[in-house]
């Protein structure tokens, strides 16, 4: 029990964190309305320039930070950010303008590296050959956070939608603390690695890992998949809000079922699936769902509906820590938080992208003049993103595997 008490650590870590994001996710809709008036799909593009603002500090900076805790350690790294996330949310809780929520979301994305140091502090003391499972436990550690913080976040954001940021900011700080105490440093002289400049930009850092064969073309496909599934992040309130008319404690409802389903999905489910399939099965026949739910949420008619297909919609989403094993595989010891890093940037440019695209077809599909009224229509553009990236990984697949191990 002891040897497993710092993964226990970086879990609950990675959990209150994510508590403290789903939070404001139930409000963020209101308090644009609030600072910007206007209808629900100006608002929804308003969110997609805000979210785009974050995607873009955190791609700039997110090798930095993978780089900087391989040379300097991950506790550091992550106390830091924790401290500043908290502090942003205080800024956030009394912005008076749309512009200090830009400036907040700077702040934000500038101290995202919370969780590609953790999954670099995971990757540091867990086997390779278990790390994909563990990766899933990352995910499911977001997913119980977000249990939580949403359901949490819709109640509060009764009150108004400046509540949940200041709730955000306590348990941020709150976590820093804890972390301070609980966190030991896993980063040894034998794997800190020398820091370099180049490597620690996001163009330098996925230039970098072109010695690894194929890793060029798992990266790219990761960035496909990932634009895909940020479409629900990016538009689910405001989707649930036009199509539904759900109220900020509705879509923290919402939002907690899904987060717990995902919690089931990554903590439990692939810990049984991935011995019998493998990464790159699991990884494949996860795209097939997604590409069939995807399609099958643009068109619903009901919110029951909605409600049931969110095991579906969670299952889907184990594509990713196995694309994570798979990487994680193939990278030596000593990258594995330049990895984290590179998923880091590669998660942020996806956030960079997919804000604005599916919002953005979010507000041609609903505006009054919208040539066809369709509040799924992005669903449908992450249905496509979800078949490209299988086609992808298809072909790598068969490259990476043995004959026998290709799948059918």
């Amino acid at each position: 029990m002891k040897a497993r008490l710092p993964f226990v650590f970086i879990i609950i870590t990675l959990m209150l964190n994510s508590i403290g994001i789903g939070l404001i996710i139930p409000v963020m809709p209101s308090l644009i309305l609030e600072l910007t008036g206007g209808t629900i799909s100006d608002a929804a593009l308003w969110g997609g320039l805000l979210a785009t603002t974050y995607a873009v500090m955190q791609f700039i900076f997110g090798p930095l930070m993978g780089n900087l805790s391989d040379r300097f350690g991950r506790r550091p790294v992550l106390l830091l950010s924790l401290f500043a996330m908290g502090l942003d949310y205080i800024l956030l809780s009394i912005a008076g303008t749309i512009w200090l929520l830009f400036i907040g979301r700077l702040i934000a994305g500038i101290t995202g590296a919370t969780f590609s140091t953790a999954s670099a502090y995971v990757a540091d003391i867990t086997p390779p050959e278990k790390r994909a499972a563990n990766f899933g436990i990352v995910g499911a550690a977001f997913g119980i956070g977000f249990v939580f913080g949403p359901a949490f976040g819709g109640l509060l954001g009764e009150f108004g939608p400046r509540a949940p940021f200041i709730a955000a900011a306590i348990v941020s700080l709150l976590n820093v603390t804890f972390g301070y105490f609980v966190l030991p440093e896993t980063v040894t002289d034998k794997t800190r690695r020398k820091f370099d400049l180049k490597r620690a930009n996001p163009l330098g850092a996925i230039l970098a890992i072109r010695k690894i064969p194929h890793m060029t073309q798992l990266v790219f496909l990761f960035l496909i998949f990932t634009i895909s599934h940020q479409s629900y992040q990016a538009v689910w309130s405001y989707f649930t809000i036009e199509k539904f008319d759900f109220t900020p404690g509705m879509i923290g409802l919402s939002l907690a079922i899904f987060g717990l389903f995902m919690a089931i999905m990554q903590g439990g489910v692939i810990r049984v699936v991935l011995p019998k399939l493998g990464e790159m099965r699991t990884a494949q026949y996860s795209l097939i769902l997604n590409t069939g739910i995807f399609i099958a949420v643009a068109f619903i008619g009901q919110a029951w509906m909605l409600f049931a297909l969110m095991p579906f919609m969670t299952l889907g989403i184990i594509a990713s820590p196995a694309l994570q094993g798979i990487m994680s595989k193939i990278t030596a010891d000593d990258a594995q938080g330049e990895l984290q890093g590179i998923f880091t940037s590669v998660t942020g440019l996806a956030m960079i992208i997919s804000p604005m695209v599916m919002n953005g077809i979010f507000r041609i599909f609903t505006a009054p003049d919208a040539p066809v009224y369709l509040p799924g229509a992005p669903f449908l553009v992450a249905a496509a993103l979800e078949f490209l990236t299988l086609l992808m990984l298809v072909n790598v697949g068969r490259k990476l595997l043995k004959p026998e191990q290709v799948p059918a």
